[in-house]
């Protein structure tokens, strides 16, 4: 159970806060340097290779969505039937979760590794990155199962006060993958594909890790309810349409950029880069989310309504000073890190000029993430998919279109696209939350999502 708060106790709204933040921000760290170290190997075999690397782990991010998703919805109701003492109930939910994650990770598994040399055909993307992407994307895919499973049973965890459970899981993923892929790519005959290979050994380990530890949590009797998957699918499916739009966005900028007329390459690998560090900004905003979204869960589940709006706002503002001290480090460092990522002095440049401008709108993207995530604890997804949507797919992606294919600018009007959109989803965001009509009324586990 969550520490009750007074309204005038800050100290207490942060020290709450913090306590699943700090948890859920090196987990985050942990798949950061994973995602920077094959950054770093992949630029060190090659720019052609770096370049395919940042387009496969685009579309890899598109076909764990539906992970992501069944993981928000699990976490709004596993919240709150946790708090609520039901535990055939949660057992039943922590059951139907499982088994329906693993069918859609061998169904899509199957999909991505059967479809993707079909897909790789029909985009626009340079030829002489086009063979190194088949084989990372069938790999990644046979992983995929296992990566499905270490997503969903971390949800799971952290809904159940079992945070620090799941930081242990992912220490080991993280330590095992990153030697792995050292190991595969320079020891072995691998090559490239050692990158996504260390990824899936990896999960492999995570899955049955973390799978020990949830049969825990759960009773004797295995019951499967069509009810609560439901529950689940309501509230998560607008999370997979905005990860799978945020995701086809990533997609529909790397082909923009592929118009350009002069070093397309090198400027492809120069966001693959960027967006790799970005992530690394991500890590304290993405974290509060998910714990914005247990600690609102939990409180609305107690029917603490009023507290749980000023819990969710005060985490954002938490996450937001913690966001902004890290971009500030990150620009100050550019050139290092930049150059740390790639010894390619044209890919070195173009990722510095995308750090300067993209550090500008991380504090404006922290805010809307994590309140966010509040409303994502509380059922409310759909407005959130709405207004995430709506600002990659009516500004930055038609911005950036017409600056640079129409007017014929450079990679960083494309930069300055994207920041605009952030602006415009934080404002959209915030007034969300403000107005405060997400609140439910009485029903614990919320079977509509608000637009």
């Amino acid at each position: 159970m969550l520490e009750k708060c007074n309204s005038d106790n800050i100290k207490c709204f942060a020290a709450r806060s913090w306590q699943l933040a700090w948890p859920m921000t090196l987990i985050m760290v942990f798949e950061a340097l994973i995602g920077l170290t094959d950054v770093f190997v992949a630029g060190r075999l090659g720019k052609d290779i770096q370049a395919a690397y940042g387009f496969v782990i685009q579309f890899y991010f598109i076909i764990i969505v539906v992970a992501n998703a069944l993981t928000v919805g699990t976490v709004a109701v596993v919240s709150q039937l946790f708090t609520s003492g039901d535990q055939d109930q949660l057992s039943a939910a922590l059951f139907s979760s499982l088994a329906t994650t693993a069918g859609a990770g061998l169904l899509i598994a199957f999909s991505g590794f059967i479809f993707a040399p079909f897909l790789i055909d029909l985009l626009n993307i340079p030829v002489q990155v086009k063979p190194f992407t088949v084989p990372l994307i069938q790999i990644y895919s046979g992983g995929l199962l296992f990566q499905y499973m270490v997503i969903n049973t971390n949800g799971i965890l952290r809904s159940c006060n079992r945070i620090r459970t799941s930081l242990k899981t992912m220490a080991v993923v993280c330590v095992l993958n990153i030697g792995l892929i050292f190991l595969y790519v320079f020891f072995t005959p691998l090559g490239f594909k050692g990158i996504a290979l260390a990824t899936a050994t990896a999960s492999l380990l995570g899955c049955f890790i973390n799978l020990s530890h949830v049969k825990k949590i759960m009773t004797k009797t295995f019951s499967f309810s069509s009810t609560l998957i439901k529950k689940m699918a309501l509230i998560g499916w607008p999370m997979a349409a905005v990860q799978l739009l945020w995701q086809a966005g990533s997609l529909v900028l790397f082909l923009i950029i592929s118009e350009l007329p002069e070093n397309r390459v090198e400027i492809l690998a120069a966001l693959t880069a960027g967006l790799r560090l970005e992530s690394v900004i991500y890590l304290p905003a993405f974290a509060f989310n998910m714990a914005n979204a247990v600690i609102v869960g939990n409180l609305l589940g107690e029917k603490e309504r009023d507290e749980a709006y000023r819990s969710g706002r005060m985490t954002a503002w938490i996450g937001v000073g913690v966001v902004a001290f890290m971009a500030l480090l990150v620009v100050v460092n550019a050139r290092w890190i930049a150059s740390f990522l790639s010894n390619n002095p044209v890919v070195v440049r173009e990722t510095v000029l995308y750090i300067y401008i993209s550090m500008i709108s991380e504090p404006f993207m922290a805010l809307g993430i994590i309140l966010g995530g509040g409303l994502s604890g509380a059922g409310d997804t759909r407005s959130v998919m709405i207004r995430v949507a709506g600002s990659v797919w009516f500004i930055r992606l038609p911005l950036a279109y017409f600056l640079v294919v129409i007017l014929g600018f450079g990679a960083t009007s494309v930069w300055w696209s994207m920041n605009i959109s952030q602006f415009v989803q934080c404002w959209l965001l915030y007034r969300r939350y403000a107005e405060k009509t997400w609140l439910p009324a009485e029903n614990p586990v919320p079977l509509k999502s608000g637009i």
